[in-house]
């Protein structure tokens, strides 16, 4: 009897110890997967340190980091600069403007709202994306920029 307990307990843990086993490598085997769906490009670094990326691919989507305009111009100018910018990241990535889901734009001025709204409409194909537009307080947007833009694309 001793013997028999003693066997169906080795043979529990050897079970137990199996099924742990396959967990942590069902873990380990999703973890390699989710890195291999992340990937990083056009990185900007500050003294050989990465500071951020142009566009990270994660799932199936692309997200675009804010774009700006740093040169004298006004909203009109700087909006066709921001979305040209925009475009040559999606494509660096492999999306487009017809695939973004999501814009975000921040203007330097709430005023610079119509203008924007100009220059904006039509480029991203019939099917716009749904979008925030917020105007920065305190500062405005970095480099002197009149508008900052990023957004959320589908691959």
């Amino acid at each position: 009897m001793h013997n028999q307990r003693r066997s169906a307990l080795k043979k529990l843990a050897a079970s137990l110890a199996g099924f742990t086993g396959f967990s942590l490598f069902q873990k380990a085997q999703a973890t390699a997967v989710d890195e291999d769906q992340h990937r990083s490009g056009n990185i900007t670094y500050n003294q050989e340190v990465p500071l951020f990326s142009g566009h990270t691919i994660h799932n199936g989507l692309v997200y675009i980091a804010g774009k700006g305009a740093h040169f004298e111009g006004d909203i009109k100018a700087h909006t066709l600069h921001v979305l040209k910018e925009l475009e040559t990241e999606l494509k660096k990535a492999g999306s487009s403007m017809e695939k973004v889901l999501k814009v975000n734009v921040y203007l330097n001025d709430i005023a610079d709202y119509q203008g924007m709204n100009e220059a904006y409409k039509g480029k991203f194909g019939n099917k716009p994306p749904v979008r925030t537009t917020v105007a920065v307080a305190r500062g405005g947007v970095p480099g002197n920029s009149l508008v900052e833009m990023d957004c959320i694309a589908y691959l």
